[in-house]
């Protein structure tokens, strides 16, 4: 059992409109003459890579770009990246980008000083030491990737999204310009906010800390993670629809930048729990993106958690803008599971595993798999069966 609690996050956080502008001054104070950029094609054909490139050459900092990442980027892609920094044997790593990108940033920040593969890091505090130090720019407002200690990869040989975690993976610097989200399509817009919206959710109503057994990577809830999912959740609601359907709202995109953000310190420590765990196979196998796959999921995981988490599953549905006084906790608690599926088809995330091309046979398959994933089955606050996370996709399908 563990009865204290710590607060991890990025060494620092600089946010707001246009402090990309501040990367190259930033990266200099941090004393790293040589930068290894990690972007995405799209990035670069829209102009975002090119400010991130611009300000650390204005600093005089020499600059190195890959721009091979991908979503839900492969354990190849992880290699090739890594090669490419051995040749320019940079000071520091730059992630410009959604959660993939960022995520592929802190692989190759490792596999450089400690070698290997990506395979001999997943799991919990399984890297050795200090990597690379890893600043993040995020260009979508959703993963939280900017802030946490993890990365994700796709294992394309077992179908399956696979994780590290180390707090030796925090960043060094999180530049969060919200001006940067503005080139996000409809689409990833959605997708992003409503990832965020999981992440704060599933912080907000995990087991608590005290209840924790021996922690694998995560430490359930407590006041802080409390706190800021709070926050985000309430960003969310306020604003996922409107920067969906007016992109070119800046105090949209800004609160929503934001609320993943903050979403993201809340679910490094507090945890995620059976959205992610049932995601991880089912994405790996659907190759959908990782907030599609979560924005499905989540109200049926909700439901399942409901018997145990009727009060804050209430003060849920308030955070959402739900007028819950005089309802009674049980119908507070389905308010809050109704106002995220009105959220979900409002912005157009899929309802069904059906309408991800998900066929019945593989939904023990994914359960299975998820089964195995004892680090987020800690975190959810009700047990959970193999039979349970069966009929849980079942519901979903």
């Amino acid at each position: 059992m563990t009865e204290s609690w710590t607060f991890r996050s990025a060494g620092q956080v600089l946010f707001g409109s246009g402090v990309i502008a501040d990367l190259g001054k930033l990266t200099q104070r941090h004393g790293f003459k040589k930068a290894l950029v990690i972007t995405d094609e799209t990035l670069v054909h829209a102009g975002v890579a090119e400010v991130a490139e611009a300000s650390l050459a204005e600093a005089g900092i020499e600059v190195e770009v890959f721009a091979g990442g991908e979503p839900e980027p492969s354990i190849q892609i992880a290699l090739d990246a890594t090669d490419v920094a051995r040749s320019f044997q940079p000071d520091a790593v730059v992630g410009v980008g959604g959660g993939s990108n960022m995520d592929l940033a802190k692989c190759v920040a490792t596999l450089y000083i400690h070698g290997g593969s990506p395979s001999d890091y997943f799991g919990y505090d399984k890297v050795p030491g200090r990597v690379l130090p890893i600043l993040c720019v995020p260009t979508t407002a959703g993963t939280g990737s900017e802030v946490s200690h993890s990365a994700v990869l796709t294992d394309l040989e077992n179908e399956m999204k696979v994780s590290m975690l180390s707090d030796f993976l925090c960043p060094a610097v999180a530049l969060v310009d919200p001006q940067l989200t503005l080139s996000c399509p409809p689409e990833v817009t959605a997708d992003s906010g409503i990832d965020a919206l999981v992440h704060a959710i599933e912080a907000y109503t995990a087991k608590d800390f005290d209840q924790m057994g021996e922690p694998l990577g995560y430490q359930g809830r407590f006041p802080i993670t409390d706190a800021v999912a709070e926050k985000a959740i309430r960003l969310v609601g306020q604003n996922l629809v409107t920067a969906c359907k007016e992109p070119d709202n800046l105090e949209a995109r800004e609160n929503m930048a934001l609320a993943a953000t903050l979403g993201g310190m809340a679910f490094s420590n507090a945890g995620v729990a059976l959205v992610h765990a049932l995601e991880y196979p089912m994405g790996g196998a659907l190759h959908c993106s990782h907030g599609a796959g979560n924005g499905l999921l989540l109200p049926y995981v909700m439901r399942f958690n409901l018997p145990v988490r009727k009060e804050a599953f209430g003060r849920i549905a308030s955070f959402l803008g739900d007028e819950v006084d005089g309802l009674s906790v049980d119908e507070a608690a389905h308010a809050a599971i109704e106002a995220v599926e009105n959220l979900r088809h409002e912005i157009g995330i899929p309802e069904r595993i059906r309408d991800l091309g998900g066929r019945e046979e593989q939904l023990p398959v994914f359960a299975e798999k998820a089964f195995a994933l004892d680090r987020l089955k800690g975190v959810n606050p009700r047990e959970v069966s193999l039979a349970d996370l069966e009929q849980i996709l079942r519901d979903a399908y």
